[in-house]
């Protein structure tokens, strides 16, 4: 069995997707009607399952769809939070969160197991006896789990996400002889049950909070627990009348952690095997290494999890004592192999000395795994050249690629049905479970029929789109002109202030020369920041400033508008991600580990303009360079003005069009009632940007203008998209989850359907 562990599970809706998934689409969508009901209507009743924060959360989505669809046997296991990602309101151009009360109706998806409720110990102390190790006088949680059924696609088989739920134990707070305030004391149930109330909202950021920690571990501990029930229970090759023997532990059963944070899942391991299940340290920690896989999500250091010791101490006491040990012994192999080389010691130890000691979850992670991956290839490479360089030199067969992948029954049938119908019509239904075979329109790439029939399917959408964004925020829209789409959580490094300094370069060369002709553009932007980000706030403010001058200028017309998309999610990308002609994937090269809006844009038709970055490389590969807008820094040439240092003033004073967008958002132009609401922006992006916004402006206004210039050609630019869409079958998460069964888990994926439930079984 595969257990996919994650702090974070981005489902978006259930409805249409069991539909689509069970085959029933066209029988509900009649039966619906014949009630004089509207599918679609209801449909946006439901509220997005937003238990993630973005990518790394939307990727675990993904693969349960694919491993249902692929007929392995794999469970996805997480935390059932009360309130999800936070609903984004924009106020006066600012970001305001809304709490996400997404159970207030009830979610009629779930089951609730209390059969199965298991107890999770926290804080209390150790006690080395003649018997053994005890953790005595811990506080208990109890964990409740959820369980939502995944459907493969159309292969009868349903594989389930088991999510956990903090109770307080009934006799919490009252344990304690002769308590005084029995209503105090349950009153004080909510502090157990806290554990599950809230998503952190912090994407690419890691904030060391005790309730964080204790949220990793009640994740981990509830699961493995389930886990080690299952093993045990099970009588497949064991005459025992209950499994003792954990030699067999590792061909039953697969862990993958999603990034760093169920790591916990291998001092856990340890702990079970070895103080209550009394197996020996050694073949304990092979056991364990065979079992956990561990894939990275990210280089950016600020994101690396680096827990202090002093909060282990308190909340974790065992689990701190078993990752002392753990390090012991590989700081001893280390030595012996490098023996004098202490500064190799230092940097590779789980715990990292300083003014407060801490604990190195990814080196934890790649000690304690038979198996370390990035998700896409030149994230990969960097992973084994920097991050984890010593590790790399002293076990290489441990490190692979996977790269990501996306489902295509949610991201193309379910999303953008025109499309799907126009590519069926040609090469029939069988590229939903192999989606390699969009290959097969290659020939068609210069069918006159076919370019018309993609071309009249992005209208239809593009038009769909503009209807809703003027019934839910009263904004029109020109449909005929590109929409130019930048939508992922705000970050820095997304460089999503480059995309400003183009708007604004754009603007000025329609005032500057309002006669000529220009390519008509709707510049959409959205996502959340994180709350205490204040730079990614500030972001989101410049973007609502710029086009509140930008859309009131009659002299540009509907030659450019700029939108804010608010509160992005999973349920809006499904409507954007279609209407896109232009995907806009523009981090400094090195920094975005893969992303995967990337790869949902391209199997919609749309065109990407981006750096050499992420799955941007492999998918300029796939489809071939020219058929991207591929523009600014290599990876190399990054490092190499690293070396040389990064001076922005330098391209402040080269360029004029770029001092006159910088010098406009510094005096105020685009806020006149506080001009100096941006100076932080200007501040960092002239004396400290870590992301060289400035380093990549001149490439990327030229590489627009040639996006431009395609656009002026629609046949050529929708041979391009047909191009883009026949290539994108590698970006197909069935593939991902493929390489990781084969080459991490040992399992191979089958394309049987099962026999339905109403036909008895042999």
């Amino acid at each position: 069995r595969i257990y996919y562990l994650s702090l974070e599970f981005y489902m978006g809706r259930t409805l249409q997707n069991t539909m689509v998934n069970l085959g029933l689409q066209n029988a509900c969508d009649e039966a619906i009607y014949q009630l004089g009901l509207d599918l679609e209507e209801l449909e946006e009743i439901e509220e997005d399952a937003g238990l993630g924060n973005g990518g790394l959360g939307r990727l675990a989505a993904c693969f349960l769809d694919s491993m249902a669809t692929l007929g392995l046997a794999a469970y996805g296991y997480g935390i059932r939070y009360e309130f999800g990602i936070f609903n984004q309101k924009i106020v006066n151009g600012w970001q305001v969160e809304e709490a996400d009360d997404w159970l207030r109706y009830g979610n009629p998806w779930e089951k609730a197991r209390p059969e199965y409720m298991l107890p999770v110990h926290f804080y209390g102390r150790v006690e080395h006896t003649p018997d053994g190790v005890k953790w005595l006088d811990t506080q208990v949680v109890l964990a409740m789990p959820y369980d939502t059924p995944v459907p493969g696609y159309k292969n009868n088989t349903v594989n389930t996400m088991r999510l956990w739920s903090a109770k307080a134990p009934n006799d919490f707070k009252l344990q304690d002889f002769n308590v005084g305030d029995y209503i105090e004391a349950v009153l004080d149930r909510n502090l157990a049950e806290n554990i599950s109330r809230v998503l952190y909202p912090n994407d690419n950021f890691f904030e060391g909070k005790e309730l964080r920690l204790k949220q990793e571990y009640f994740v981990v501990a509830a699961t493995l627990q389930d886990i080690i029930r299952r093993f045990k229970s099970s009588k497949f090759g064991c005459r025992d009348p209950v499994r003792t023997c954990f030699e067999t532990f590792p061909d039953k059963v697969a862990i993958q952690l999603n990034d760093t944070h169920p790591a916990l899942s291998i001092p856990e391991l340890m702990r079970i095997l070895v103080d209550v299940e009394k197996v020996d340290w050694d073949k304990a920690w092979e056991i364990t290494k065979k079992t956990c896989a561990y894939t990275n999500h990210t280089v950016l250091p600020e994101a690396l999890e680096r827990w202090p010791v002093s909060m282990f101490e308190k909340l974790l006491p065992r689990h701190l004592e078993i990752i002392y040990a753990i390090n012991q012994r590989h700081l001893d192999h280390v030595a012996a192999l490098f023996p004098g080389d202490v500064d190799r010691l230092r940097r590779m130890s789980v715990i990292e000395e300083g003014d407060c000691k801490r604990i190195n979850m990814a080196h934890l992670c790649v000690i304690g795994s038979h198996a370390v991956n990035g998700v896409a290839r030149i994230h990969s490479e960097i992973v084994k050249q920097s991050v984890f360089k010593d590790f790399y030199e002293l076990e290489p067969e441990k490190f692979q690629n996977k790269t990501n992948g996306i489902t295509p029954r949610r991201w193309l049938l379910l999303c953008n049905p025109g499309l799907a119908d126009t590519i069926v019509e040609k090469i029939g239904e069988e590229f939903l479970t192999d989606l390699s075979q969009l290959k097969k329109l290659l020939p068609l790439v210069n069918d006159e029929a076919f370019i018309r029939d993609v071309a009249k399917v992005k209208q239809e959408n593009k038009l769909k789109f503009s209807a809703f964004l003027e019934k839910e925020y009263k904004v029109k829209i020109n449909p005929s002109s590109m929409f130019d789409v930048h939508v992922k959580r705000i970050h820095e490094y997304k460089r999503q202030l480059l995309n400003c300094l183009h708007v604004i370069t754009l603007y000025n060369r329609i005032k500057r020369d309002p006669a000529k002709a220009f390519v008509p553009r709707t510049v959409m932007i959205g996502g959340k920041a994180a709350p205490g980000y204040h730079m990614a706030k500030l972001i989101i403010k410049l973007v609502t400033s710029i086009g509140d001058v930008v859309n009131h200028d009659p002299v540009v017309g509907d030659r450019l508008k700029v939108i804010f998309l608010e509160n992005y999610r999973v349920s809006l990308a499904e409507k954007v991600i279609p209407a896109a002609d232009l995907s806009q994937q523009i981090s400094t090269a090195g920094t975005e580990a893969s992303g995967t809006g990337n790869m949902k844009f391209m199997l919609n038709g749309a065109l990407t303009i981006g750096t050499m970055d992420g799955a941007n490389v492999e998918m300029a590969e796939e489809a071939g360079a020219e058929n991207l807008f591929i523009f600014g820094l290599r990876v190399e040439d990054v490092e190499a003005l690293d070396r040389k240092g990064y001076n922005a003033r330098e391209y402040y004073d080269r360029l004029p069009e770029l001092k006159q967008a910088v010098d406009q958002i510094s005096s105020g132009f685009f806020s006149p009632k506080e001009p100096d609401c941006f100076k932080d922006v200007v501040n960092m992006l002239m004396h400290h940007d870590r992301f060289k916004v400035f380093a990549d402006y001149e490439a990327y206004v030229q590489c627009q203008a040639q996006v431009d210039q395609l656009y002026r050609n629609p046949k050529g630019w929708t041979k391009k998209v047909i191009r883009n869409i026949a290539c994108s079958g590698k970006f197909s998460s069935d593939r991902t989850i493929t390489e990781y069964a084969r080459e991490i888990w040992g399992v191979e994926p089958s394309d049987l359907q099962i026999p339905p439930p109403n036909i008895p079984r042999d």
